[in-house]
């Protein structure tokens, strides 16, 4: 059997593991193992523990659990209603005002917080109900929401974003960067497709036409308590960026900061608060720590089987035109993004494709954006459709199937996007090279 083609048998026996149910780690230590111990036998598995260990002990490593703290803190308290009520009173008498409220709002949250299912649950929490109360229809209620949170894996500081960044040692600082710009213009064509799906809906036109007037006091009230935590933002922003501390001190600080402020101005003050914040912590962090030190053990398996070299070795051969490789690259992570998370696809896909990226002169910031964009679709697609099933668990008399054709439209925009970002690559590029040469 050629590494071609056991690479193939294992890349099948990988996808019915995942899709058995299996935790992913487990399943790729299971791939991994087997595989070995087949082709190479026993001897080979001695170096697996040093492998995961040498992985796990990167210092690099310690921004993760420290900005999922950051947005556990930050999504366990009202930040998220807060963020919403402020923009919904801005935007009241806007046309499509009350959808246009909810994506800004899980943009700016999303900047906050960095997780997707985060964002979907606070903002879909405060703004759905009250949408649909008012006329909203029900898709385009829950679909701005449910696509909205997608944008916690793309605007920074985005959990995906330094996944990536281990994966294919680039800067972390410029992925951050390269998130910026595209995900601000997504926000701005959610809130363009809200605006203009309203103007042609003359029964939305007929629920937003006696808008409630707010006082000036009353749309400045909850910014009070929402500005420290943007605040965080910006001092992530120029502490990184300004080249004053590492990613993990940025993290560490900012993890801080957001408890600090959930403490003092939210009053999560019980031990009980704390170990929620910190339960979820562990939670998450241990999950993605052991799918990446799987995941390494994974990579080492597929190198040392010589699949991944071979593998790359022959699309290059296949002299392809670069956008048919592009564009055949980008469907195979569509579907991919149906089925598995965007930590699997990242840690499994990338050692591959990173050297036929680099043979074929495509930038790795630019690919990095595109693959975000590529994930974020994977998140309101079924069967997987994370985003999907924690939006249904907020508003569970929402049916799924309204929830799904909701956010469909938005698919679509992701989609143009993507093929936009194929023309103009300096949407992503620009910013991290204007910042950091």
């Amino acid at each position: 059997m050629s590494e071609l083609q056991l690479g193939a048998t294992i890349l099948a026996i990988t996808l019915f593991v995942l899709f058995s149910g299996l935790p992913i780690a487990w399943g790729l230590i299971l791939v991994s193992v087997g595989a070995l111990v087949i082709v190479k036998g026993t001897a080979s598995l001695a170096n697996i523990p040093l492998v995961m260990i040498d992985e796990l002990s990167s210092f690099s490593l310690l921004t993760i659990p420290l900005f999922i703290l950051l947005g556990a803190a930050v999504g366990s308290s009202n930040a998220g209603k807060d963020i919403y009520e402020s923009l919904h009173r801005w935007l009241d008498r806007l046309p499509g005002g009350l959808v246009i409220a909810n994506i800004l709002a899980c943009g700016i949250f999303s900047g906050i917080c960095g997780s997707s299912p985060a964002t979907a649950a606070a903002i879909g929490k405060a703004g759905v109900p009250e949408m649909i109360k008012r006329g909203v229809p029900v898709r385009l209620a829950t679909g701005s929401v449910c696509a909205g949170g997608t944008l916690g894996i793309l605007i920074p500081p985005s959990i995906t974003m330094i996944l990536y960044g281990l994966t294919t040692e680039t800067s972390i600082g410029r992925l951050f960067l390269a998130g910026v710009i595209p995900g601000i213009l997504l926000v701005l064509l959610f809130a363009a497709y809200a605006w203009f799906t309203t103007l042609l809906s003359a029964k939305n036109t007929a629920a937003e036409s006696a808008p409630t007037y707010y006082t000036l006091r009353q749309k400045t009230e909850g910014l009070g308590r929402v500005m420290p935590f943007v605040i965080i933002v910006i001092a992530i922003a120029y502490a990184m960026y300004g080249g004053i501390a590492t990613p993990s001190e940025v993290a560490a600080l900012s993890a801080a900061m957001a408890l600090l402020l959930v403490y003092v101005i939210y009053r999560e003050r019980s031990l009980a608060d704390q170990w929620r914040i910190f339960r979820e912590t562990m939670r998450e962090s241990s999950m993605i720590l052991m799918i990446i030190g799987a995941a390494a053990v994974f990579s080492y398996m597929m190198s040392l089987l010589y699949v991944t070299q071979a593998t790359a070795e022959w699309l290059v051969a296949l002299q392809l035109n670069r956008w048919v490789l592009m564009s055949a690259i980008f469907v195979f992570l569509l579907i991919a993004g149906c089925f598995l998370p965007p930590v699997a696809i990242i840690l499994m896909i990338m050692p591959v494709l990173t050297p036929v990226l680099e043979a074929n002169d495509f930038d790795l910031i630019w690919f990095a954006v595109l693959l975000t964009i590529n994930m974020e679709i994977g998140l309101i697609t079924p069967p997987v459709g994370l985003n999907l099933f924690v939006l249904k668990g907020v508003v569970p008399h929402v049916s799924i199937k309204d929830i799904l054709m909701g956010s469909m439209p938005f698919v679509v925009i992701m989609i143009v996007f993507s093929v936009i970002m194929a023309i103009f690559p300096e949407i992503a590029t620009w910013l991290p090279s204007k910042a950091m040469g």
